[in-house]
């Protein structure tokens, strides 16, 4: 076992390879902020402004990763709009390999010590049965704000990538990629979509860092007018031959005209030439949130898996 210390990029590929492994035989277990893309934009996007806040553990056998978890603790959160917001729970992220399913007990015990004064979520899969008892067990309960009408739990969709749709763009718009945009307007296309937010320019350089992000499957919708209108980031596993969409958005003023479901589909085609023949993307899946599911459903994509917000309340006071 390490210690605790902050994230580092070694650390995300070592549980980017654990989601490989996992990904290989139960895809289902593999947690809304544990798959292979997700981790490291993840990463890249926090660990300037937030990494101080974290907290990692490693678990080993025989030299390989069985396990891991990490803590995102409290923390005063600035955004683009001058904002500031501070958060007071802890969230876990976690992994653990299914051949050792009994380390969960330990990663529990982990954030427990690690998190013990303040409020504590964490987002197991719906289908580990296993790990919901045992989180059940050490008194974590369903969060009955996260499972609301407008709650926060993740679906994950998935498709094949056999038979993909030639994508459709409005007359004067375009296709391009990060590496042909550059680091400013794929930044702002970031801001316009999803304001007010944390990402800045040094996020951006934090996840090009990132051993899985590739400029020429960062993609982005340009209008006739030079905004960058719509942008998704593609994290390829070519060891499962997955694409994973992570994020995706549209500025506001570019809604409703088809300019993400077009990209989505250039991606898949992408992504396809690159070898991939599966592709994911998580939304929200509570009913008061159907755009994104929407969008997704309409390009081929259907349910997967979800996950199973928990919460534990704190000690303090």
């Amino acid at each position: 076992m390490a210690n605790l210390e902050r994230v580092t990029l070694a650390d995300v590929q070592l549980m980017q390879g654990l989601a490989q492994r996992v990904t290989a035989t139960r895809p289902d277990l593999v947690g809304s902020d544990a798959s292979f893309g997700e981790l490291a934009w993840n990463w890249g996007r926090g660990h300037a402004a937030d990494g101080a806040s974290w907290r990692r553990r490693l678990w080993f056998s025989g030299g390989d990763l069985v396990a891991w978890g990490w803590a995102f603790l409290p923390r005063r959160v600035r955004r683009s709009d001058g904002s500031v917001k501070d958060v007071t729970g802890a969230y876990l992220a976690y992994q653990v390999r299914p051949d050792h399913a009994g380390l969960v007990d330990e990663v529990i015990d982990w954030y427990d010590g690690t998190a013990a004064d303040v409020e504590r979520t964490v987002l197991p899969c719906a289908a580990d049965g296993f790990a919901l008892k045992r989180w059940a067990a050490h008194g974590y309960e369903p969060d009955p704000a996260a499972l609301g009408d407008t709650g926060s739990w993740t679906q994950l969709n998935e498709r094949d990538l056999t038979d993909v749709e030639q994508p459709v763009l409005p007359d004067g718009f375009r296709f391009c990629t990060a590496d042909e945009a550059g680091p400013k307007a794929a930044v702002q296309a970031h801001l316009d979509a999803w304001a007010p937010s944390t990402y800045t320019a040094q996020s951006y350089q934090g996840v090009r860092r990132t051993e899985a992000y590739r400029g020429d499957l960062h993609l982005l919708v340009e209008a006739p007018d030079g905004t960058m209108a719509s942008s998704t980031i593609m994290w390829l596993d070519e060891a499962n031959r997955t694409a994973e969409f992570e994020p995706v958005g549209t500025h506001p003023d570019f809604r409703r005209r088809g300019l993400a479901r077009a990209m989505l589909l250039h991606g898949m085609r992408l992504a396809r030439a690159a070898g991939a023949t599966h592709a994911t993307v998580a939304c929200l899946g509570a009913p008061g949130h159907p755009a994104a599911r929407g969008l997704y459903y309409s390009v081929g994509f259907r349910k997967f898996t979800r996950d199973a917000p928990l919460i534990k309340a704190g000690t303090a006071g």
